[in-house]
């Protein structure tokens, strides 16, 4: 059923099946580690799986160079470098314990993936990271405002940040405008789509211009101070 519901959702065979076994590396780590409190194989189908790849359906994905930006188990990233080689996808989260089990399921997988071990307000002032990439992407459960202040800064003028919300998320993403406009993005557009019956976001935010050197902040300031 894994790859049925793949299938259905417009994934071919070939890159299901792939998705499939990455699908059986998170669950063998999963037994001993908290890497997804999903654990149904056509529940992940469907909710890991099918919805990274929504992000593929974009007229404005990049592609070029990549960072999901507190991936986790490695969503929606993995997915995204299992279905396109040509990409660079960068896999950055702050628990390393995740960070090592990603470079092995990588290296499994036969993606050239990097996978780097660190918080984003840190990493994102790396020079070689900084206003480096084409696309930003996230799942994380922060809220818009936080998000683009810890993600904007690794996207170049011209590129995207793409984060994945759910259909309750108008008054967030309302509420964060005049903090994307301090970090030199703008909202241009929010699309919808159905995944199961539900409705998810993906908030596209445009970087226009530099994003000032004062941020990222340190997260403890972020948090209590949100833009």
């Amino acid at each position: 059923m894994f790859i049925d519901i793949l299938t259905q959702h417009g994934v071919d065979a070939t890159l299901a099946a792939r998705c499939e076994k990455f699908w059986a590396l998170v669950k063998a780590k999963n037994a001993v580690m908290n890497l997804t409190a999903v654990t149904d194989d056509d529940e992940a189908a469907l909710r890991h799986f099918a919805d990274s790849l929504e992000l593929l359906k974009l007229p404005e994905f990049p592609g070029g160079r990549v960072i999901d930006v507190g991936t986790g188990a490695g969503f929606p990233g993995v997915p995204l470098a299992l279905a396109r080689a040509d990409m660079s996808v960068t896999l950055a989260d702050s628990l390393n314990k995740r960070i090592a089990f990603l470079e092995e399921a990588c290296a499994e997988l036969g993606l050239g993936c990097e996978c780097v071990h660190g918080r984003a307000e840190e990493l994102s002032l790396e020079k070689s990271r900084r206003d480096g990439y084409d696309a930003a992407v996230s799942r994380a459960v922060a809220q818009l405002n936080v998000l683009c202040e810890l993600c904007l800064p690794f996207v170049k003028v011209g590129g995207v940040f793409l984060a994945m919300k759910s259909a309750e998320s108008e008054d967030e993403i309302n509420a964060a405008k005049g903090a994307i406009k301090k970090l030199g993005g703008q909202i241009e557009r929010v699309a919808e789509y159905e995944l199961g019956g539900v409705v998810r976001k993906v908030v596209l935010v445009r970087k226009h211009e530099p994003t000032p050197p004062a941020y990222p902040r340190r997260f403890a300031k972020i948090q209590k101070q949100p833009l």
